[in-house]
């Protein structure tokens, strides 16, 4: 049975992928972390079948955590609620066998624990037999943004004994689907390591089949590579401009021109103007020219080429930011937009 997970460059067509394997014969199943990326699975479905075939079932990843491996199985036992993204409480400290550990006084169970939970109830193979009975493939789309327990808990579901295909971007990690103390705390920090935890697993690691970005050009590749030292080639010989601009009266044509969208590190929509932010951005394929707004500490840190230096997570989201453009990438000081910025 194949097993395998592809990692993949920003733009290289991994949902597209996902989406190539699909047949009107097998049953499978689709999940990934968020709402976003659910609906570009559906569209590209669509597109390809000019619908949503019987066979074929999309699912974020909670909804299948909850609806189809703790549900069937623990939820009359439990009399639980349903699931509260809300933090467990550190005191008390409840034992890891103690179902009060995993949810509320009021039976609502924690998001981040509930992985965890299932695996502790002893009800995993039961989870696996289920996966096998009901799907012949596991696929799994945006794989680095799993985390926590959720992280090892889909290593335990890809021993089930049906074809398992994981795609995902390393350096695209820009959140977690939980975190729950220092589980799995230092899973991203080192790309061998990544890796290997995969092999362990059982599953083969592709990293030739997308490694090149069918969406950026050859401009925007090396921007990337050389200074936020995230390696990424351009599938075509194509260049546009990469800039930084500072003039204001240009900078506010780009902040009034509809067709550029504004790429913020966060509160995007205190702007007013066609916006998203660095990492919320991440999965969409639509953009052509892009503006990426910094703030004065990462001006500095473009002016001093050491944006590679950024903390990895600011520095992802700055990779999921450049690596919308299909055309120009432009970099504005957001000082210069305080004027518009509503409180």
């Amino acid at each position: 049975m194949d097993k395998r997970i592809t990692l993949a460059v920003a733009g290289s067509g991994k949902t597209s992928m996902l989406v190539s394997k699909l047949d009107l014969d097998r049953r499978f199943l689709v999940v990934t972390y968020t709402d976003a990326n659910i609906e570009n699975i559906r569209q590209k479905i669509i597109q390809k079948f000019g619908h949503i075939p019987r066979n074929v079932q999309v699912s974020t990843y909670f909804s299948f955590l909850y609806g189809f491996c703790y549900r069937p199985f623990l939820a009359m036992e439990k009399r639980s609620q349903g699931v509260t993204f809300k933090i467990p409480p550190q005191r008390p400290a409840f034992k890891l066998h103690d179902d009060r550990r995993y949810m509320t006084p009021k039976r609502w169970l924690y998001s981040n624990r509930l992985a965890d939970f299932i695996d502790r109830s002893g009800v995993l193979p039961l989870v696996r037999r289920r996966l096998e009975t009901y799907y012949d493939a596991f696929f799994v789309d945006e794989v680095q943004d799993f985390g926590g327990h959720d992280f090892s808990f889909l290593l335990e579901a890809a021993k089930a004994d049906v074809e398992m295909c994981f795609v995902g971007d390393f350096y695209q990690h820009t959140y977690d689907t939980s975190r729950d103390g220092q589980k799995n705390g230092t899973l991203h920090d080192d790309y061998a390591r990544y890796k290997a935890r995969f092999v362990a697993a059982g599953l083969q690691v592709d990293t030739d089949s997308l490694k090149v970005s069918r969406r950026c050009s050859v401009s925007v590749c090396q921007f990337i590579s050389n200074q936020l030292g995230v390696p990424i080639t351009a599938h075509e010989d194509r260049e546009t401009a990469v800039r930084f601009e500072s003039d204001p009266e240009a900078v506010l044509a780009l902040y009034s021109d509809p067709s550029v969208v504004k790429l913020f590190y966060q509160e995007h929509y205190k702007y007013g103007c066609f916006s998203e932010n660095w990492g919320a951005s991440k999965g969409a394929d639509h953009y052509g020219d892009v503006c990426v707004v910094l703030s004065a500490p990462n001006v500095k840190a473009f002016h001093a080429s050491t944006l590679s230096q950024l903390k990895p997570g600011p520095r992802n989201k700055l990779y999921v930011a450049c690596s919308r453009a299909r055309g120009s990438l432009t970099f504005i000081p957001e000082s210069l937009l305080k004027q518009f910025k509503q409180k």
